[in-house]
């Protein structure tokens, strides 16, 4: 068997209607998991389900839409997976907002809240959610999609930014906690990749070469690129990772210009 493999696992993702969070969804399928689409709009999570569904099956996905700005939402979400699946073997943390763009000392403290709670608080209520079965079960893996963003600053996203920062020291702390019941948790740090939601940072021909001179690899990320990180830290392929941010980022970090 493949240590990539992840047939009979079953996998929450958040996020996952498009983008990132939708690639991941698409390459856990391809592993044999069974996924679980969300996202606001339940009319968007049903098209993702009726494709891969149709490439691997009946059954293989479902659709519970959510929004990650609610709690109640996020408890529907995870008891429907439970009652759809009988487990979470998985759960991804993807969806993000950014509200604001422009310098930290304009934002406004309801827009900061909105980040802080989107993009950190959130995450933590879910990994709250699914620990109990995960540690009945001595067994589990926790992905958080944060940035390189929480790497560096900003003078336009600095909020998301200090954002991405804190979910890094949040695995890290659930490493700590949960790892001697046999769970591991990780963060994955994408760079610029080509989706709706960094659209504004590449849409721009101009800016668009820009970045792509900053990137060793010279070339934007796509989702699937983060899709592969995002199968390594769910599979046996993982197995004695816990704590770590791994960069996907074509070499930005390391090249001494920031995007």
């Amino acid at each position: 068997m493949s240590l990539f493999d992840l047939t009979g696992k079953v996998a929450v993702i958040t996020g996952s209607s498009r983008g990132i969070g939708r690639a991941i969804a698409e390459e856990y399928a391809a592993q044999g998991a069974r996924v679980v689409i969300s996202s606001r709009k339940q009319a968007a999570c049903d098209e993702v389900v009726a494709a891969i569904n149709a490439q691997h099956g009946d059954g293989t996905a479902i659709a519970i839409a959510a929004s990650i700005s609610s709690k109640p939402d996020l408890e529907a979400l995870i008891a429907g997976a439970r009652a759809a699946f009988g487990r979470i073997d998985v759960l991804v943390c993807n969806a993000a907002s950014n509200p604001y763009y422009g310098s930290m000392n304009g934002i406004t403290d309801d827009q900061f809240r909105k980040i802080l709670d989107n993009n950190v608080l959130s995450n933590h209520w879910l990994i709250q959610l699914v620990l109990p079965e995960m540690v009945e079960r001595r067994a589990g893996a926790i992905v958080v999609v944060s940035s390189i963003g929480g790497l560096q600053g900003s003078q336009v996203i600095g909020a998301y930014n200090v954002s991405k920062a804190a979910d890094f020291q949040l695995v890290r702390n659930y490493a700590t906690e949960i790892g001697e019941h046999g769970i591991r948790i990780n963060a994955i740090a994408p760079g610029l990749i080509r989706t709706d939601f960094a659209r504004a940072l590449w849409e721009n021909p101009v800016a668009e070469a820009r970045v792509k001179q900053a990137t060793p690899l010279r070339r934007l990320g796509e989702p699937r690129d983060i899709a592969g990180a995002a199968v390594f830290l769910a599979s046996d392929a993982g197995a004695y990772v816990t704590g770590q941010a791994i960069v996907v980022d074509g070499g930005v970090t390391i090249g001494g210009t920031t995007i």
